[in-house]
């Protein structure tokens, strides 16, 4: 049975987004405005864009998420699940950290490098197959480089310990 269709102000349609959005299923804006035709509001794809923007919403790993979700502490096994999809190298040089993704791929990774304040990180950027991680020290460069290896070798069995096998 298909809903109809309501219109409804711009303050309910943004709670109906948000709703959306913190249920962690939605992964693309054609996503978002297939669920929100289900509850029955309609939207046009600017409007749609320009909710996302001013709500903060910013797509990560795991798809859309508000700002603040994406600022929250995120749990190791987050950050290791998304290294192990991602991560095909890590180098250092110095203080920094250079990490290679696929192509398109290298934001989503910052974004979890970031939600998971790993100590001696001062912060990342991404460009499009490519993350820069400034770290406060070479020492930890080093660490940083090394943990993000071994979570990116972390079988999805056993998570508490590095595996043997290496993504390159």
């Amino acid at each position: 049975m298909k809903s109809m269709s309501v219109s409804i102000g711009k303050a309910q349609r943004r709670r109906h987004i948000i709703k959306l959005i913190e249920s962690g299923k939605i992964s693309n804006q054609l996503d978002l405005a297939l669920q929100l035709e289900r509850v029955g509001v309609v939207t046009t794809q600017t409007t749609l864009s320009r909710d996302l923007t001013e709500l903060g919403v910013v797509k990560s790993a795991g798809g859309y998420c508000l700002l603040s979700a994406a600022h929250a502490p995120a749990s190791r096994t987050s950050l290791a699940a998304t290294a192990r999809r991602l991560l095909l190298e890590v180098s250092t040089g110095g203080t920094q950290v250079i990490v290679h993704t696929p192509p398109g791929q290298a934001s989503a990774l910052a974004v979890e490098i970031d939600r998971a304040a790993l100590a001696g990180v001062l912060g990342t950027i991404a460009g499009d197959d490519c993350i820069f991680i400034a770290c406060t020290s070479a020492t930890s460069a080093r660490l940083t480089a090394r943990q993000l290896q071994a979570l990116s070798r972390q079988s999805a069995a056993d998570r508490s310990l590095p595996g043997a096998r290496q993504r390159r």
